[in-house]
């Protein structure tokens, strides 16, 4: 069953963490590397918020399209994958769309970034079009309940009201429901048949209809910007990739309300994705879970393994780029994909070495734009 009852298996997980276009692009190096490594073929579960399931979206729609040699190494996927993606984040998405939603009464803004998702990543297909494996689930947050709101092949819902068995919604509509950032691409709000979902165990608003009329979903990132939920506790071999916002220090809140509002919503969620790192690490520790984190604000250093050269003051920069979805020019995404690369390769050597395939030398895909 699906949520709590589906126990763990053996397999690998990949989580992809929310930060707009900035994680894009970092998570283009990171599976750029682990394709190199053989290791994108041998997923089990690609889950993903935000800015992760941009890119883990357009990986679903396109992995029947890679091939895979005999050492389960994607060699198209620089066409397939980097270079539409590298496309897309040198548009600006966002502005364009609140505009585009506050100019036309039947469109949110939203909806207009699903159109974009359409149009220029082909997710206009249904769910039920992607692969069994790996499987991919996208997260968003239903405002209503409180709780993450999976979709996903086999299923689509949340654990207070229930499921939608092989929903029916195309990939765009997912992935612009796990990246519609509050307040102004949030909420997306889905008309929904109520008699399509079904009671689920722990279902405890089921009977109340008017929480699986309409849906209003956010950001995945607003429950777990880590993406870890739907892999927690399922796979022995948990790899998370995280390109969120570090915590800004400000020593100047000062009693100005608004900020002050802001800053504790700030510190609240910091803590929430503070604990969820904290337990993952314990779990890697501990040696229930087998696997690597890393971070855009990681030091390379700290894995202790022979890597790339990247410069502290490189990854202080890296980390401080804004998560919007606009323009990013070309220095920005080359070192975004490079400084990906880099660091979760450094992070799979040191901490997961069991899940590499193939023993490919670490070359940086932009050797024009260094980060030392």
């Amino acid at each position: 069953m699906p949520f709590g009852n589906e126990g763990k298996e053996a397999g690998i997980a990949l989580a992809l963490s929310g930060g707009g276009f900035r994680a894009v692009l970092f998570h283009v190096g990171v599976l750029w590397r682990l394709n190199q490594l053989g290791v994108l073929g041998k997923l089990s579960r690609i889950s993903s918020v935000s800015g992760g399931s941009i890119a883990s979206g357009l990986l679903a729609v396109r992995w029947d399209m890679l091939h895979f040699d005999a050492q389960g190494v994607a060699t198209n996927f620089d066409d397939e994958i980097v270079g539409p993606l590298r496309r897309f984040c040198g548009l600006t998405i966002d502005v364009t769309s609140v505009i585009a939603g506050a100019l036309n009464p039947f469109k949110s803004a939203g909806e207009e970034v699903a159109d974009a998702y359409r149009k220029h990543l082909g997710m206009g297909v249904s769910l039920q079009a992607l692969p069994d494996a790996p499987r991919f689930v996208f997260n968003s947050t239903n405002y209503a309940t409180g709780s993450s709101f999976r979709f996903s092949k086999p299923y689509a819902g949340d654990y207070r009201i229930g499921l939608i068995w092989r929903p029916k919604f195309d990939v765009a509509t997912a992935v612009a429901c796990s990246s519609a950032f509050p307040p102004v691409l949030a909420p997306l709000e889905l008309d929904v048949n109520p008699d399509l979902f079904e009671h689920s165990p722990g279902a405890d608003l089921w009977e109340r209809e008017d929480f699986r009329k309409r849906l209003q979903l956010a950001d995945g990132g607003v429950y777990d910007n880590l993406a870890l939920e739907t892999v927690w506790g399922r796979y022995d071999t948990v790899l998370c990739s995280d390109a969120g916002k570090p915590f800004e220090l400000d020593a100047g809140v000062g009693a100005f309300a608004p900020k002050q509002l802001f800053r504790v919503m700030d510190i609240g969620l910091n803590q929430a994705l503070a604990l969820r790192k904290r337990m993952l690490i314990n779990e890697y520790q501990a040696g229930r879970t087998r696997g690597a984190f890393w971070a855009i604000n990681t030091p390379i250093t700290d894995y202790r393994t022979t890597s790339l050269p990247v410069s502290p003051e490189k990854i202080a920069d890296l980390s401080a780029i804004r998560t919007r979805l606009d323009r990013f020019k070309e220095q920005e995404q080359c070192e975004l994909v490079n400084w990906g690369y880099a660091v979760s390769d450094a992070a799979v050597r040191a901490y997961a070495a069991q899940v590499v395939a193939v023993q490919a030398e670490a070359k940086l895909p932009y050797p024009n734009y260094p980060l030392a």
